[in-house]
């Protein structure tokens, strides 16, 4: 699904009159997500699930075929963990 599509899936979910305001619908919540974590800080949402931001450790290695080799910088990357209403919802669509 592209990004069209889901505005199209959250303007008929939501009862958007126009795409215009399911599209600003979509950006506040994907903004107030980033900027949370940005901060720090983990968003729950109770049966859908949570966002949290974690170290990602660096990594080292080697580029095939070379004696080159390479070492990552540690950093800070986003993570989802599903929630056990979005998992059973999903499960019972089989």
């Amino acid at each position: 699904m592209n990004k069209a599509q889901f505005v199209e899936l959250v303007q008929a979910s939501g009862n958007y009159k126009t795409k215009a305001e399911a599209e600003n619908a979509i950006k506040a919540f994907t903004d107030a997500v980033a900027n949370a974590l940005v901060s720090k800080e983990d968003v729950s949402l109770v049966g859908f699930g949570s966002f949290s931001a974690g170290l990602q450790k660096g990594k080292s290695g080697k580029v095939p075929g070379t004696d080159k080799t390479y070492k990552t910088q540690d950093k800070m990357v986003p993570k989802f963990k599903a929630g056990k209403g979005l998992k059973d919802r999903i499960a019972a669509g089989k």
